[in-house]
C-alpha cells in the first residue's frame, strides 16, 4: 500500500460535537477504504463517521458509508446499536458504560462486510484546570491547563470549537421591495449583527510521560492575529480534553507528523499509520481509524475586543460603497437581482429635502447572514 499518497485530507472530516472534521489523503488509484471516525464517549453522545477514500484527483468530499450497522459492544456481550443520523454519521445518547469494562465497535457495511476495533479499555479524563489567553507579539495566544493528581492520564488530546460575533461591514436602514426604497422595519431581521462558528483541523497532543507529576501546563492550542475579524467584536472558545491510551497517543502523534510532513519534495516520507479497526471479512484490507473510549472534559471562555490592547482593534472589513443616482437609473435597475443591497440615502448638497439616489455595496458587506448566522448561540453571554 502506498502510504505516501494517503494523507493529504486527513484534517478536513472529524465531525461536530464528538469528533470534528478529519480527512484522509486518498489513494491515486480506484481504492476505496473505509475510514472510521469517532470515539467511544462514556460521560455523552457517542457519535461515529464512515466515509471512504477517493482518488487523489476527486475534488468532491470523501463519499459516506451509509446504510451500516454500527454498535459498541462489550467484552461481556453487551452491544448499543447507534442510529443513522446522515452524511456517514451513526450516533446513540448516553450508554450505560461500565469503566471497568472494555469495548470495541463493531461495523456491518451494506455489502456484508464486518469491521471492529480492538477492544479499548475506558480512560477517564481529567477536568480542565484553566483555557487561558495572553497578547503575544501581534496575535492572541490560547493554552489549556489540566493535571491528573492520581498520575494515570499522562497522554491527552484536544480539539476545540470557536464562534465569535461579527458586524457587517455597512450597516442600514434601507430596504429594496417591490421596484422602491423602503425603511426597515423591527419584523425584519438583523443583518448588521452575526456570528460564526470553525471546528479545528489541527491536531493537538501533549504528554506528560517525562514529568514526576502529570500535569500539562499552558499547552499553546492556536493563536490568532490581532487583526483578524474573529476578535473583532468577541470571540469565545470551547475546548474539548480526551484522555487517550499510549497506544492511541502514538496514532495520533504519527498522524499528526504525516499531516504535517506533506507538502514538499524534501519532507520525509510520511510513516505508516497503523490504527486498532481491522476487517473482519478480509484481514488484508487496509482501514483508517482508531478508536478509543473514554470520558470527555470541556471548558468554554469569551474574549471581549475591549479586553484587548487599545491599538490592536484595528480589523477593518474590505468593503467599497457606491452611489447610484435617480436622475440617471431607477432602483429597481440596481437592487432587482440582490447582488447589491442600499446603504444610505443621498441628499442634494442644498439641503433638499428629498433623496436623489442612494449608496449601495454588495450584499455580503450588508448582509452578515451570508458569512454565518444572525442567531445567537444559546451559550453567548
Amino acid at each position: 500500500m502506498n502510504w505516501n499518497k494517503t494523507i493529504g485530507w486527513l484534517m478536513m472530516l472529524l465531525v461536530s460535537s464528538c469528533v470534528e472534521p478529519y480527512s484522509p489523503e486518498v489513494l491515486e488509484g480506484p481504492n476505496s477504504y473505509l475510514v472510521v471516525n469517532g470515539f467511544i464517549n462514556t460521560n455523552g453522545p457517542t457519535t461515529v463517521q464512515l466515509l471512504r477514500t477517493q482518488n487523489l484527483k476527486e475534488e468532491t468530499l470523501p463519499p459516506a458509508e451509509t446504510n451500516a450497522i454500527v454498535q459498541v459492544e462489550s467484552e461481556n456481550g453487551e452491544h448499543y446499536r447507534l442510529y443513522e443520523a446522515g452524511n456517514g454519521n451513526y450516533t446513540i445518547d448516553n450508554l450505560n458504560i461500565n469503566p471497568a469494562s472494555k469495548y470495541r465497535l463493531f461495523i456491518r457495511t451494506r455489502d456484508g462486510k464486518e469491521y471492529a476495533s480492538e477492544y479499548v479499555e475506558v480512560k477517564h479524563t481529567p477536568a480542565i484546570d484553566e483555557v487561558t489567553w495572553e497578547p503575544v507579539d501581534n496575535e492572541v495566544q490560547l493554552y489549556v491547563s489540566t493535571h491528573d493528581p492520581n498520575n494515570k492520564t499522562r497522554y491527552y488530546r484536544w480539539e476545540f470549537e470557536h464562534t465569535w460575533h461579527y458586524r457587517a461591514a455597512w450597516g442600514t436602514t434601507l430596504k429594496y421591495v417591490n421596484g422602491r426604497i423602503e425603511l426597515r422595519d423591527r419584523n425584519d431581521p438583523d443583518i448588521y449583527n452575526c456570528w460564526a462558528s470553525e471546528y479545528s483541523t489541527t491536531i493537538e497532543l501533549g504528554n506528560s510521560i517525562r514529568l514526576s507529576q502529570d500535569v500539562i501546563s499552558k499547552y499553546k492550542l492556536l493563536a490568532i492575529p490581532y487583526n483578524s475579524e474573529k476578535i473583532g467584536v468577541k470571540y469565545s472558545i470551547l475546548v474539548k480534553q480526551y484522555a487517550l491510551t499510549r497506544e492511541a497517543y502514538a496514532y495520533w502523534e504519527t498522524l499528526k507528523k504525516n499531516t504535517e510532513n506533506i507538502g514538499t519534495l524534501f519532507d520525509p516520507l510520511p510513516s505508516q499509520l497503523t490504527g486498532n479497526i481491522k476487517s473482519l471479512t478480509d484481514p488484508n484490507e487496509p482501514v483508517i481509524g482508531y478508536v478509543t473510549a473514554s470520558t470527555m472534559q470541556q471548558k468554554r471562555i469569551f474574549i471581549d475586543s475591549k479586553d484587548l490592547p487599545r491599538d490592536w482593534r484595528t480589523f477593518i472589513p474590505r468593503c467599497t460603497i457606491d452611489t447610484m443616482l435617480l436622475a440617471n437609473s431607477t432602483p429597481r435597475e440596481y437592487f432587482e437581482g440582490g447582488y447589491v443591497m442600499p446603504v444610505y440615502e443621498v441628499y442634494p448638497p442644498n439641503g433638499g429635502m428629498s433623496p436623489i439616489g442612494y449608496s449601495y455595496a454588495t450584499v455580503g458587506c450588508v448582509d452578515c447572514r451570508t458569512r454565518g448566522t444572525n442567531v445567537k448561540p444559546a451559550f453567548w453571554e
